[in-house]
């Protein structure tokens, strides 16, 4: 494989590496986009996948060849996009003497029938079977990133077999991976300061605080952009009108003709927009019924919503397919969306959920899984 270095002109500096959460995290990327990746120049170890720094990773593969050493094993993960090389250590377990090798009495059991060197064996053999892969076995690993005689490899952290006789590990796996690429790793991060960017961000984390207030102060139950509007002009009236260095040039060299910039207006209407959309995001806001007259309501608010959602566990938890676990978030959501509106996400359903479960009208049996008595 031939290896690349980061342009110098275009990396990042180091000092701002820590802003980027992808940077402390196990980044699930394909074995085709770490084999790929470019090398930093600053710190030899540290890679880059779209400006975006990384050294540790996180892949589930399978199994398409293996070595074992006394100290390691080293298997090849395909993923589907290419083969990687794992460097797996054995823990001191793994490497200790068995205890019926080195002369240990089987029959001294200690009282209350405890017998330690059999229960140690069974602990060997379980750890055995987890790290010992064989071909066509599925692995999932995790650790950093590390060249080794000109070859990408994986030095694990931690690695073991995944059974998925029916395949929903790798299902959710490769659902999972591509909404983080789209989520995530392809979205270039800013990293160099930006007095504009920043100015904007916090204007938009402005808006939606003042809408938010707004809601719990007045009660509202649902609103029009209109109601809103006026609330967010301060913000717009107080950001400093500045000009680019291209705007200045053009006016000076050229004063026939002005640089126009939107109208205070077309700001208040651009970051309602925004702010509107973030709430919807957040489910703290949702559109019952699509149409020219945009109207939303509040979840919070909502208390047809609330009953809608409250009804349908009530009902279903009765259904013997859900007596004992519960029911799904999915199939509420479905059930909601069939009975209220088409237009609750699950980001809405999620805050009514958490507050049905604060006043006690429903209990979570799991994660996931909501009943009601």
């Amino acid at each position: 494989m031939q290896q690349t270095t980061m342009d110098p002109a275009e990396e990042p500096p180091s000092m701002l590496w820590g802003l980027d959460p992808v940077f402390s995290a196990f980044a699930r990327l394909y074995v085709r986009d770490i084999l790929e990746m470019t090398e930093s120049t600053q710190v030899p170890g540290i890679y880059f996948y779209k400006l975006h720094p990384i050294y540790k990773v996180d892949v589930l593969g399978t199994v398409v060849y293996k070595r074992e050493r006394d100290d390691f094993f080293c298997y090849g993960v395909d993923d589907g996009t290419g083969v990687i090389n794992c460097l797996c250590w054995k823990n001191d377990l793994m490497k200790e003497e068995d205890p019926a090798q080195s002369g240990a009495q089987h029959g001294d059991v200690a009282p209350g029938g405890f017998n330690a060197v059999a229960e140690l064996k069974k602990l060997r053999q379980t750890q055995q079977s987890r790290c010992r892969l064989e071909i066509g076995e599925l692995l999932r690993v995790r650790g950093p990133v590390k060249t080794s005689r000109q070859q990408r490899e994986i030095m694990a952290s931690t690695f073991y077999k995944v059974d998925d006789p029916v395949m929903a590990a790798q299902v959710a796996w490769m659902m999972e991976v591509p909404r983080l690429y789209r989520e995530c790793y392809d979205k270039p991060l800013q990293l160099q300061p930006n007095a504009a960017g920043d100015s904007s961000i916090s204007s938009i984390s402005k808006a939606t605080n003042i809408i938010k207030d707004f809601f719990k102060q007045k009660s509202v139950t649902r609103f029009r952009p209109c109601d809103v509007q006026d609330l967010l002009q301060p913000l717009i009236s107080c950001q400093p009108q500045t000009a680019s260095a291209d705007q200045l040039c053009c006016v000076t060299v050229a004063v026939k003709e002005p640089v126009a910039g939107p109208s205070a207006c077309q700001q208040v209407r651009q970051l309602l927009k925004e702010a509107l959309q973030i709430l919807q995001d957040e489910g703290v806001v949702y559109r019952k019924v699509k149409s020219q007259d945009e109207v939303y309501n509040v979840t919070a608010q909502d208390t047809d919503l609330l009953i809608a959602v409250k009804d349908v566990i009530r009902e279903d938890s009765r259904r013997e397919k859900y007596a004992e676990k519960g029911c799904h978030v999915l199939h509420i959501l479905s059930a909601v969306r069939q009975r209220h509106s088409l237009n609750v996400s699950k980001a809405t359903l999620q805050l009514v959920l958490k507050s049905l479960e604060c006043n006690s009208d429903i209990i979570s049996t799991s994660e996931d899984h909501y009943t009601a008595f």
